[in-house]
């Protein structure tokens, strides 16, 4: 089965609700980085063109359910007019209710409302509480909140459309509520095209790789990768793993680690995996190191081993021409996480590096697939990312996608016959 997508209907006078990321940062009432916005063009065009109005729904930081003017989209609203070259409203604040239907009521094709932040209002996020109750069910008044939210969205449109895959692996309202209310009164529900593209290059990296098939891993808790490993330990020929995630397992070898970052709970699970997957887990054969991250200076470990008042950074030389080896003779390559401290220069050389080898593997022909967050971001910075087959622009999505979790936010959505 493969989701259907706004290619495969027709739009043409309707209201077309699209669900989009425009988390993006903000400066004094400016967008500072538009990328965002530039990824959802193709989609929103496609609608415009095929003579719908568009009704846009975004979220932007964490307002938790108040409004805060602050995290207002009008900045949003004004950057994309200017890109579209066509006025875009915004909604009122409250998100949805009388003014909000209102407005969308005198929509003509053509015509862009870009929703306020879904998140000033409570039901948005109002799934994530129903965590906090011990019988996993949102108390009466949290149902009554977001099922009235949900109602309201899923009455502005015809057309229900997911194009923010940063946000799939949220159940929130606007991600999963207001398609299941247009998909009732029998209206579409499909995929945007970043969203389409997305699961393209995420499905195909693990369900068919080219081989060899390297998976790079990096950043701070090797328990928030643990279900990825063996989820892909039976399909990659090598796991390469640095960040501070690299110490636990280190540490349950033996080596010590100083005061590097462990998950102590996690040191005897790590021996036991590392005892079973013979040389497919590639860990890091010496490191950067420091006495003190803020006054300290960066030091280069001879060999594994660092004294009691070091804490490892970054991999070192040597990890670096290993593990760039290793991925030169790959055709697929997975990377999900930095290998050290990379917002700091004296630490960023083990992420350049990997960064650095994966474009090179990439314009020898191997299909490279980078999983979003702080990997998405490295490549960024170092003017990578055109070099790369596919840059994820969901980190935790793509994370929960690659894991093969349940995406209710995906699974929603109507699907090929």
């Amino acid at each position: 089965m493969t989701t259907k997508t706004i290619a495969d209907i027709d739009v043409a006078g309707k209201k077309v609700l699209m669900r989009v990321d425009f988390n993006v940062p903000l400066d004094n009432g400016k967008v500072t980085n538009d990328k965002r916005i530039v990824a959802a063009l193709p989609s929103i065009k496609h609608v415009l063109d095929g003579g719908a109005a568009l009704i846009l729904m975004s979220h932007l930081g964490r307002p938790k359910g108040q409004v805060k003017p602050e995290l207002s989209l009008k900045p949003v609203a004004d950057r994309l007019a200017e890109l579209l070259d066509r006025s875009v409203t915004l909604g009122p604040p409250e998100v949805v209710g009388p003014g909000t239907e209102e407005l969308v009521a005198a929509m003509k094709p053509g015509n862009v409302v870009l929703l306020e932040n879904v998140r000033f209002h409570p039901g948005e996020t109002m799934p994530d509480k129903a965590k906090k109750n011990p019988d996993g069910q949102l108390a009466f008044d949290q149902r009554e909140t977001l099922y009235g939210f949900v109602q309201e969205l899923g009455r502005l449109g015809e057309v229900y459309v997911n194009d923010a895959f940063g946000t799939c692996h949220r159940k929130h309202a606007s991600m999963y509520g207001a398609a299941k209310v247009i998909k009732a009164k029998g209206g579409p529900a499909v995929a945007g095209f970043l969203v389409e593209k997305e699961i393209k290059y995420l499905h195909d990296a693990i369900s068919d790789p080219a081989k060899p098939f390297v998976v790079i891993l990096g950043g701070a808790k090797v328990s928030d990768k643990i279900k990825l490993i063996s989820t892909l330990l039976e399909k990659v020929d090598r796991i390469i793993i640095g960040g501070a995630m690299a110490y636990t397992l280190l540490k349950s070898q033996g080596i010590g680690v100083g005061k590097s970052l462990v998950e102590e709970d996690q040191v005897e699970a790590m021996k036991d995996l590392l005892s079973q997957t013979g040389d497919k887990i590639v860990l890091p054969e010496d490191n950067i190191v420091t006495d003190d991250f803020a006054t300290g200076k960066p030091q280069t470990t001879d060999g594994l081993g660092m004294a009691d008042d070091l804490q490892g950074m970054d991999i070192g030389p040597d990890t670096i021409k290993k593990f760039s080896e290793i991925i030169a003779g790959a055709k697929t390559i997975v990377w999900n996480g930095p290998m050290g401290v990379f917002e700091k220069p004296d630490y960023a050389a083990g992420t350049k590096a990997i960064a650095k080898a994966v474009a090179q593997a990439t314009e020898a022909g191997a299909v490279s697939v980078i999983g979003g967050g702080d990997s998405a971001t490295a490549v960024d910075q170092m003017g990578l990312a055109e070099k790369m087959t596919h840059v994820s622009t969901g980190g935790g999505a793509s994370l929960t996608y690659l894991e093969g979790k349940p995406m209710p936010a995906l699974d929603i959505l109507d699907q090929k016959g």
